[in-house]
């Protein structure tokens, strides 16, 4: 880490650089005999890696960026506030401490954060920026956070862990025992240093396979941005006197948050209803469908199901619904002939439950994406695979 790229001169430099082009700006070589190019492109690749995903980071003077890889790796400012939202008590120690994004967020909220981070670089970039930030409660540990945390005789009123998802042998990894730190192997150990364990796994891990690594889990968050799920984050307590979890799917918007709690016995318990399709087409967002409450969907909100596994629900009325709504133009069945039938040239594609792809139908159909036009291709409770022509209701 070379502190002097904060230097006045050289900060001015890179602003004045924000948007050249990275072969370009490498070409030019650095104009500082004691700061080498290759430095300075980290510092540029690392704002313009902020600019979106970490404003603050982003907006305050004499923040050190570390490789584009750390930032590519580390949680967004918006879901790092969220985590923090749910955090209470007086102590924490985040495991994985990385960059340290979560870690901030947790000290707004937390009186003492110990921030342990086994990268030693790595680790002293977090700390710098905690300095510039004026995070002035988070103790920066470096070394091996299991060891750590084994050794310690504090029993932290909160632990935190985001294991790593990349392995040696393995390349890119999703199930927790394979992380690193491996949680299910010191999960006993780590229960037993504090009294709430959080955990945050990728999105593409299954909820039945972590409730199989996992014990003791009483709370389950799927926290989606803009309809993209980012992260599913697990509370463990070792004193959970009940099978029942809680889970909620939170879809943050802009300045506007979707959520929504049930339990999962409220999940499992729930009797949908069927219908073929009425007036609107409702299609849940991506946390709720991650959740895999489709039946729960339909009794809480009012709405009848096309099909057990189409995921598609509708309704005579137009209702506010946490995802997607639309007005039914047409009904159409699918068959060989439709392509003559359908006339359509460009529209958004959909599938629920269908046999044929989103590119194959295009291919097939010759529709171009764009226009007004939703295409819906599913299957009904007849069994009748239909085409649903929609348009966006506002």
């Amino acid at each position: 880490m070379n502190s002097a790229v904060l230097r006045p001169e050289v900060q001015a430099f890179l602003k004045e650089n924000e948007h050249t082009a990275i072969t370009t700006f490498l070409l030019k070589g650095s104009p500082f005999e004691d700061i080498s190019i290759q430095e300075l492109t980290q510092q540029l690749e690392g704002k313009r890696k902020a600019k979106h995903k970490l404003p603050l980071w982003y907006q305050t003077d004499g923040i050190l960026f570390p490789p584009k890889i750390h930032l590519e790796q580390t949680s967004s400012e918006v879901t790092a506030a969220y985590k923090a939202s749910l955090m209470r008590n007086k102590t924490l120690a985040d495991l994985t401490g990385g960059l340290g994004i979560d870690t901030y967020y947790f000290s707004k909220k937390i009186a003492q954060v110990t921030h342990i981070e086994m990268d030693m670089p790595l680790s002293a970039f977090a700390k710098a920026n905690f300095e510039r930030l004026n995070a002035t409660s988070i103790k920066c540990i470096v070394g091996n956070a299991i060891d750590y945390i084994k050794s310690s005789e504090i029993v932290f009123d909160t632990l935190y862990a985001d294991p790593g998802r990349r392995s040696d042998a393995k390349g890119k990894v999703f199930m927790l025992k394979d992380c690193l730190p491996n949680i299910p192997e010191h999960l006993d150990m780590l229960l037993s240093k504090c009294k709430i364990l959080w955990v945050k796994t990728a999105p593409i891990l299954d909820i039945t396979a972590g409730l199989k690594e996992l014990r003791h889990v009483t709370e389950i968050h799927i926290v989606a941005v803009k309809n993209e799920v980012k992260e599913l984050l697990w509370c463990i307590e070792s004193k959970k006197t009940t099978e029942d979890i809680h889970i909620t799917t939170v879809n943050i918007k802009n300045e506007k948050k979707e959520s929504y709690g049930f339990s999962s016995t409220e999940m499992n318990l729930a009797v949908p209803t069927y219908s073929l399709p009425k007036h609107y087409l409702y299609e849940p967002n991506a946390s709720l469908m991650k959740s895999g409450a489709f039946n729960w969907i339909s009794a809480h909100f009012q709405l009848d199901k096309l099909h057990p596994h189409s995921h598609l629900y509708t309704h005579t009325n137009r209702i506010d619904f946490p995802g997607r709504s639309f007005e039914i133009l047409e009904v159409l069945p699918f068959s060989s002939k439709i392509q003559k039938k359908l006339a359509i040239k460009t529209a958004h594609i959909t599938t629920r439950n269908f046999p044929l792809s989103v590119a194959q139908l295009r291919k097939k159909l010759a529709i171009k994406e764009g226009g007004d036009t939703y295409l819906f291709f599913t299957t009904l409770m007849d069994g009748q695979k239909t085409i649903l022509i929609c348009k966006k209701s506002l």
